[in-house]
This record gives C-alpha cells, structure tokens and sequence, in this order.
C-alpha cells in the first residue's frame, strides 16, 4: 500500500517548470548526441554472444500480467526484470544499503538541492545502442510527463540536465532525503531513448545481464544470457521462472528437480524441503513490516490515544511474533532493522494485564465491541490475537474472515476498527501521516516530525529525524507492529550465487551458476 496523493499535490508546480525545462533539452540532445553518432542506426532486439549451455528453473508464486514496470505495479514484475533485465542508476545490496549503479558515483550539494551524477562508461543496451546521460534524462522525462508509477518519489523536481555524455545534474526546489532510494527503484531505470516503438508490455530492452526471452503472462518469463552486458556475464545462459500457484505442485516440482529453486518460498514450501536430499533452504532479511492496524478515524474507538495504549498492552506482541513461522523478529515501531532511523521499540508497550485491567476498568462501559476484519491469509493470527482480546470482559471482538474484495471495500469505506497486514517498502511510514492513507490518524507532532526528517539535508540527519518520528508514532500507539518477515528460498545443492535477502522485492541473477 503507497498512497502518494498528499504529496503528489504539492509538486505539480514544481513539474510545470521541470517539464518546460526537460522538453526543451530533450530536443537540444536528441539533436547534439545523435549528431555525433553515439548511436546504431537500427536496433536489434537479439543479444550478440553464446552464452552458457546451463539453464535455471524457479518456481515462483505471482507472475506480472505485464513487464510494462513503468504502469504496472505490479511487485512480480520489479522484482524479475531490475537487476536483471533492467538496470537502475543507483542499486541496494543485500543489506539494503544504497551502492552504485549505473551511476558510478556522485555528489549532493551542502543544501542536498542538487544532485550530480556520473554516468558509467561502456554500457549498452541489448540492442546495441550505447547508453549515456541522454538516457537518463529521456528515461526520467518520460517518467514525470506520463505519470508513471511511484514518480511523486522524485520530489520537487526544478531541472534535469545533461552537460556532457557520463554526467546528469538532478536540480531540486525543496530537500528530498529519499531520492537516491527512489533511484534505486523504477524511478532508476534508464531505457533506451531511441528504441522506437517497442511493446513495453510484452519486451524489455536493458542494460542489465539478461534479455527478455519469452514472456507469457501470468504464467511464465525466460531470460536469456545478454553477450552486451558491460559487467561481468551471467553464469548460466537461461533463467525460466514459473508460477504455481498450489503448493503441493510447488513442493512436488522440488522434489523431483523439474525446478532448482522457489524464490521466494513460503514458509510452509522452507518446512516441507528441509532436511530433503539435495535441496538448501535459506532465510534472509526483509524490510516487509506485519502490523496489527487501527482504524484511527473519527467515527472510531480506536481515535482515542488511551483504548489504543490499552490495546498495545493487551496484545502479547512477542507470543504472536514468536508463533508465527515466517517472524524474523518483534518489530514494536513502523521501521525495520535494515531502514534508516530503525530504533528498537518493543519495550514500549510490554504485555502487561495489570495495566490493561486498570485501563479497562478507567473506561466502564464505553469499550463496547470492535470490529476485527481480516481475509484468509491472517485468519489463524487473528484467531490468536481475538482470544487474548477475550481476556477482558470489554471490549467484545467481532472478528470478520472476508473475501478480498470485501476486505478491500471495508477498508477503504472505514468501517472496522482492527485489522491485520504489511508494509513492505523502505521508508513507508510516512502513510502514517498521508491523509488519504487508511489509517485516519491524525497527530501534529508525528506529521511535525515526519516534515522535519523529509527536510533533512544528510542521511544522517534523515535517520535520526526518522527515528524520532518512529517514536512518536510508537508512543501515541498509532498501531501495534508486531514482526518482521523473513524471505525463504529453496534450492537445489547444485545452485551456487543467489540472493536470499530482500528477494521479495528484488531479486539479482547475474551471479547464479548451476554445477552440471
């Protein structure tokens, strides 16, 4: 969930005066770049160079309906394609660390107003075309005049420039500590300016290891070895991912080595493959974040600072933490130990009756009942969480198991108290402040808090204001966070160079080889 209207808003100014200032240069580059044939003439979607003779099979549970990562949403395709098919100007590794990309390296002014970037040399696109700052430029153009996903992430854009081939100026109006984090996304990925008119949908044309090979949606993608990749080359010469969607057939795919690798594999898929002959199964860290959300609205009980304390005391974090297979940790505040201003708050609201039973007993009869409303995936945790609930004579818990359709409805109409889910982003706990997020909570200090840290001029700045509005966040019980996830992957013995961390959100092959 990334509600962006709030902040959308306040930049379409901005994006007046970046767009008048990137169409113009795009026609001066377009111009001066050609000119000095620092193109091919006529692309070639195919890859030069044989590749390996090995192939990789992974199972995976979603498949994108649409490679387009530039509308699509979807988390299947991001995670597929970048680091993979597509390559971003500045990347993470697995500590969730910002590291370069495309970009080399570069530089932020003292009043983090501009952003300079160098542009590494020697890269192409699959199709042979060479990839410079005219790319970066065109690739971020597009990205703000088209609306595409997530681009409220930029900031307030001023300009964007290209001074030479291997540099690109970003020229802010107002601090946006999260912008090389953007960049690091979709927002970074650099396309090929002069592909013409390729099916978005359907092809990708990157820089990154692999080329897309043959995609079918909803039910599989096969990537190939890419000859023109500057780094160092894949180990294997196709990667076919594909989806199940039962679980059983999942386990059995494994067992019998039709596949070598469920990446990312539930918990359920990491019980049953361990201790299997021939199979690894690994765990790795996340930044997705299991919380126990209140419904802060006006209409309410959960708006009152004091049910929601009692609340916080009431609900034993730690045994639900601790029974659940896929916990990688009692969380306490809405960040994560791999995002910057983590802070660890689980001692803030300990399980405590003592103090409940005095809360309880401050309130009489005003805590009547809540309406707890969850679909299928939370129901064994929400059965959990309604019987210590029931340790208390008030409230009464109105727990409701609903469709996914319904449960969207609800939420989105207000109409519970409760409820479980996830956040699954690098810096999402703004959507605590975001009037339009779901939450309904409405709180000067925190959103005092959160534009203080958006101000920050350093990433050390960024952090600790961070943490300190996670504090606040926390101690006004704006919701019970109650673990992090861990990631699983299950993997045939012969597979060596895959990623175990964050692989639900991305998921870099390039270093994957496979013993024959």
């Amino acid at each position: 969930m990334r509600s962006k209207q709030s902040r959308k808003n306040n930049e379409l100014v901005s994006w007046g005066v970046f767009l008048v200032v990137t169409l113009v240069l795009s026609a001066l580059v377009w111009a001066g770049w050609s000119a000095i044939g620092h193109r091919s003439a006529t692309p070639s979607l195919t890859s030069p160079g044989k590749g390996p003779d090995t192939a990789v099979t992974i199972g995976v549970k979603d498949m994108p309906q649409s490679l387009d990562i530039r509308t699509n949403s979807s988390d299947a395709a991001q995670r597929l394609l970048i680091d993979n098919v597509y390559e971003t100007l500045v990347t993470v590794d697995q500590q969730n660390q910002l590291q370069p990309g495309l970009a080399t390296s570069w530089k932020v002014s003292d009043d983090a107003l501009t952003y300079t970037f160098t542009i590494a040399d020697g890269v192409t696109f699959s199709n042979g075309h060479t990839l410079d700052g005219t790319d970066v430029v065109w690739s971020l153009q597009q990205a703000v005049t088209k609306q595409y996903a997530d681009v409220s992430d930029l900031g307030e854009l001023a300009s964007i420039t290209n001074p030479d081939a291997h540099t690109v100026t970003i020229a802010l109006t107002s601090p946006n500590p999260t912008l090389l984090r953007a960049l690091s996304g979709r927002l970074g990925i650099v396309y090929d300016s002069e592909a013409g008119d390729t099916d978005y949908a359907k092809q990708a044309i990157g820089s990154g290891p692999f080329t897309v090979s043959k995609f079918t949606p909803a039910q599989s993608l096969t990537l190939a070895y890419s000859g023109t990749y500057h780094g160092t080359k894949a180990k294997v010469g196709t990667i076919t991912f594909n989806q199940y969607s039962d679980e059983a057939k999942l386990n059995e795919a494994l067992a019998n080595g039709s596949i070598d690798m469920a990446a990312p594999a539930t918990a359920s898929v990491a019980s049953a493959a361990n201790g299997k002959e021939n199979l690894k199964v690994s765990e790795g860290t996340t930044t997705d974040k299991v919380l126990l959300a209140f419904n802060n609205g006006t209409d309410s009980i959960m708006s009152d600072e004091k049910v929601r304390t009692t609340f916080r005391y009431l609900i034993d974090a730690a045994a639900i933490a601790s029974s659940q297979p896929d916990s990688g940790g009692l969380l306490g505040g809405p960040i994560s130990p791999t995002e910057p201003g983590y802070e660890d708050l689980t001692g803030l609201f300990p399980h405590d009756m003592s103090q409940v039973q005095s809360m309880t007993s401050y309130f009489g009869s005003y805590l009547t009942t809540v309406d707890f409303v969850v679909t299928e995936q939370y129901r064994s945790m929400a059965e959990a969480i309604a019987q210590q609930i029931a340790q208390v004579p008030r409230p009464t818990v109105n727990l409701e198991v609903v469709s996914d359709q319904d449960y969207a409805k609800r939420i989105q109409d207000g109409s519970w108290e409760l409820t479980l889910m996830s956040m699954d982003g690098t810096g999402d706990a703004g959507e605590f402040v975001d009037p339009n997020s779901i939450f309904h909570y409405d709180h000067a200090a925190a959103e005092q808090a959160y534009a203080s840290a958006r101000a920050a001029t350093n990433d050390q700045e960024y952090a600790d204001r961070m943490k300190a509005y996670a504090r606040t966040l926390s101690q006004d019980a704006a919701s019970d966070w109650l673990y992090t996830r861990k990631c699983f992957t299950v993997a045939s013995s012969k597979l060596s160079g895959y990623p175990t961390a964050l692989i639900d959100t991305r998921m870099p092959l390039g270093a994957v080889a496979k013993e024959q």
